[in-house]
């Protein structure tokens, strides 16, 4: 949200309560898929034998209904904010936003969900990459920008990375639980490459998004100050809680990445 609002703000285009809709969306469909996640992992038994933080259902925490409809309440958030956008812009953005919610329930809900076969990084990619920073952009420029698509890869590309670093340390557990995540697919080492390959691509999108507006942007290259130490962590090969603190590095990395863009942006504005 961030980096695209950056990005509208460049092309003299910043319309703050849209950006506060979007933020508004971006964080109750966040909120929403965790809850589905940890709804229908906990029902299937997958986080039985968990590394990484605590989940609700798979603790017995609080019980399946109730985390069920926690989800239910942030999508019906998100839903709303999203229907003001779309009246005020372009009706076609409901569909967008179904589809967004059809996403984020079956990355790990229903009979064959996706995120059991290796495609949750595209979903991250396409719904927390794409279609947050892009759409952010244009609810409030309503025009293609150049930049605005540079910006969602380069966020997107981090988003995959928190998520493949989670599923590398989850390899074990999901192994046994037969999750057939993208890195149970790849193996250990071609795993530990690709997030490293991730944080390449987002150094790359800071160099396109500056080519296509200003120099300025280049100091989003800043997320690097936290993402090198993870990368150095994981090509050491650490493992199980070794990777937490990499899960924390990174989204942070994120956040460093959308801010820095989007004041340099705003400034050169």
């Amino acid at each position: 949200m961030l980096a695209g609002t950056g990005v509208a703000a460049y092309v003299d285009s910043f319309v703050w309560w849209k950006a506060l809709l979007a933020l508004v969306v971006a964080l109750a469909l966040q909120v929403a898929v965790n809850y589905a996640n940890d709804y229908s992992d906990g029902i299937r038994g997958t986080d039985a034998d968990r590394v990484g933080p605590m989940r609700l259902v798979g603790s017995g925490t609080a019980s399946p209904g109730a985390v069920k409809r926690a989800a239910y309440l942030a999508f019906a958030v998100a839903g709303a904010a999203g229907l003001v956008l779309a009246a005020t812009t372009a009706w076609w953005l409901v569909l967008v936003g179904l589809v967004s919610v059809l996403a984020a329930w079956f990355y790990t809900g229903g009979s064959r969900p996706y995120g059991y076969l290796g495609l949750g990084e595209v979903m991250v990619f396409v719904f927390f990459g794409l279609v947050a920073v892009i759409g952010t952009t244009y609810v409030q420029a309503e025009t293609w920008e150049w930049a605005a698509l540079y910006a969602a890869i380069g966020v997107g590309a981090l988003a995959c990375a928190i998520l493949v670093a989670n599923n590398l340390r989850d390899i074990p557990t999901d192994v046994v639980a037969g999750k057939r995540t993208l890195a149970v697919l790849l193996g250990d080492r071609r795993t530990r490459l690709l997030y490293v390959l991730l944080v390449v691509l987002a150094a790359a999108a800071v160099l396109a998004v500056a080519a296509v507006t200003s120099w300025w942007a280049l100091v989003g290259l800043g997320f690097l100050v936290l993402a090198v130490p993870a990368c150095r962590t994981v090509l050491s090969g650490a493992g199980g809680p070794g990777l937490i603190p990499v899960l924390q590095s990174t989204g942070l990395a994120e956040l460093a990445w959308a801010a820095l863009v989007a004041a340099a942006l705003v400034v050169s504005s």
